[in-house]
């Protein structure tokens, strides 16, 4: 049984040969992303893309003051890639990965062969619960994750044909949390970023498999001590601080483990962004980057993608690393995506 499986499992690998659900062996996941057709995200600015739909610079549909949408909203929502699409100056992450969006102008995630529909709010934390939100039509993830189950998951899967094997949940969060709980006299932050990753888990992750999702992705913390920002601070006093990344970054990958252990036919996977963006930090001439301490003053106007000198900046945008004191530039997201494809292609289920 195990030999016939191996070669079914290759034949999927090699996107030959398609296996219905009901056919897999009880408990095992069936992660192939080579033949996943539909991304899924969610998070905060970092992974957020305008839509026609969505709130201005926050979102691709809807916002906590109207988080209800129609069907045809949503089919007909289309997502504006410009200066303004996102929160880098250009496509982010999920955008490169999947291919979706990057054209300038509009484009319908139907459109697209990997079709990606994403419900990341800019500014968002996790939960109110432990932190307030950034305005009062900020959408928290567990909010983002409801909305989504209550008034897009049944129009996906009914009219677009979402199947779980074949859709990736992502999730990207946790930059906001940990620079606003930052602010507050907190006890222990250990213990409050493991109750912040159960939260995620227990409230967003946990309700998305009981829906049927599978297939699951998520990004840790990246070098927020290495922000401009930060790195005006005295290291001994830089919020967050490495120390404090690690916690969060070890408490979301051993919850994910245990997901994925616990949980039967789920592939729970966790990529390493502190350790990747790191090392572009650390080696920046390897990819381009001319500049990681600062970053553009013109970061504002679109004009500074072709007259960065206007506004004092001696490199152009790609040049930095930085887009603000507190995002990377697209370039830098452009270098996380093959990346993280590769983590994908090696996680799948290829043996």
């Amino acid at each position: 049984m195990m030999m016939v499986y191996n070669s079914i499992s290759a034949l999927l690998c090699l996107g030959l040969f398609s296996l219905p659900a009901f056919a897999l062996p009880e408990g095992r996941a069936a992660f192939n992303w080579n033949r996943i057709e539909h991304v899924i995200a969610f998070g905060d600015s970092y992974t957020y893309v305008q839509g026609t739909h969505g709130r201005q610079n926050f979102s691709f549909i809807g916002d906590y003051l109207d988080l209800a949408y129609t069907p045809d909203a949503l089919l007909s929502n289309k997502i504006v890639q410009d200066f303004t699409g996102t929160a880098e100056g250009g496509p982010n992450w999920v955008e490169y990965l999947t291919g979706c969006g990057l054209k300038p102008g509009l484009t319908s995630p139907l459109t697209c062969k990997r079709k990606l529909w994403d419900f990341a709010f800019a500014g968002a934390d996790v939960s109110e619960q432990f932190t307030p939100l950034h305005h009062n039509f900020t959408t928290p993830l567990v909010n983002q994750t409801a909305q989504f189950l209550t008034y897009g998951d049944s129009v996906l899967k009914h009219n677009v044909g979402v199947q779980p094997l074949t859709t990736l949940v992502a999730i990207w969060i946790g930059i906001n949390d940990i620079n606003d709980s930052a602010k507050y006299a907190v006890p222990s932050f250990k213990d409050l970023y493991t109750s912040i990753i159960e939260t995620i888990f227990a409230s967003s992750v946990e309700p998305l498999q009981e829906a049927g999702y599978r297939n699951f992705l998520f990004l840790n913390l990246p070098p927020l001590d290495r922000t401009p920002s930060n790195l005006l601070r005295d290291s001994d006093v830089r919020l967050p601080n490495v120390t404090m990344l690690g916690w969060w970054n070890d408490a979301l990958l051993s919850r994910a483990k245990e997901f994925q252990r616990e949980a039967s036919g789920v592939k729970a996977m966790v990529w390493d962004a502190n350790r990747f963006l790191n090392g572009v930090l650390d080696d920046p001439e390897r990819y381009s980057i001319r500049n990681t301490t600062n970053f553009c003053p013109g970061y504002l106007y679109t004009d500074v993608l072709t007259s960065p000198g206007k506004y004092g900046c001696p490199v152009p945008l790609d040049g930095y690393f930085w887009f603000n004191s507190g995002h990377m530039t697209s370039h830098v997201h452009k270098l996380i995506a093959p990346e993280l494809e590769q983590f994908l292609l090696t996680s799948s289920n290829c043996k």
